[in-house]
């Protein structure tokens, strides 16, 4: 599940700090140094909106974590984060677009604010790794009940566990170190 979340925290990051550099070579209307610190502004207030939006219903379904049985199809990382990037790209790419437009108008707060959702769902990651050491599990959320790349929407009824060592995610969602 929080791998879900990760895969959201690269695309939107490294996109957003090239906008913000490029929006930081462009005059714009509001001047640079108004727009990148309007951007700074916006880069935090991003983060902590992302990092703190519906944990609540996070924490709701891991209260009701289950765990997996023989009939619960549970994917590889890999396979995640390759679906939810290729189920986005177009947002993403028009996510980049619009973040390098607008630093004609505000130099480098669009990159900032993208960058700063990135960094927000990868706090949120990290959040969800510490619950899952905490709990000794992984959370998982069955495949056929993600929609849209959702791992805490409405069709989620609750999530599965198993064991750290299961997978090939370290808890948080990150890649699993070999040793």
């Amino acid at each position: 599940m929080a791998v879900i979340v990760r895969a959201g925290a690269a695309p939107l990051w490294w996109p957003g700090l090239l906008a913000a550099a490029v929006g930081a070579f462009v005059p714009g209307l509001t001047g640079r140094r108004v727009g990148l610190l309007a951007g700074a502004a916006l880069f935090l207030v991003a983060a902590a909106v992302v990092a703190l939006l519906r944990t609540g219903r996070y924490a709701e379904l891991a209260e009701g974590a289950a765990r997996a049985g023989r009939s619960d199809f549970l994917q590889d990382r890999a396979v995640t984060v390759r679906n939810w990037r290729r189920g986005h790209r177009w947002w993403l790419l028009g996510a980049f677009v619009a973040a390098v437009a607008s630093g004609f108008l505000v130099p480098g707060a669009g990159g900032l604010v993208l960058a700063g959702s990135g960094a927000g769902l990868w706090a949120k990651a990290v959040r969800i790794g510490r619950r899952e050491r905490r709990d000794d599990v992984l959370y998982w959320v069955r495949t056929d009940w993600v929609v849209r790349g959702r791992p805490a929407g409405k069709q989620v009824k609750a999530y599965r566990t198993t064991g750290p060592a299961a997978g090939d995610a370290a808890p948080g969602g990150a890649r699993r170190r070999s040793r």
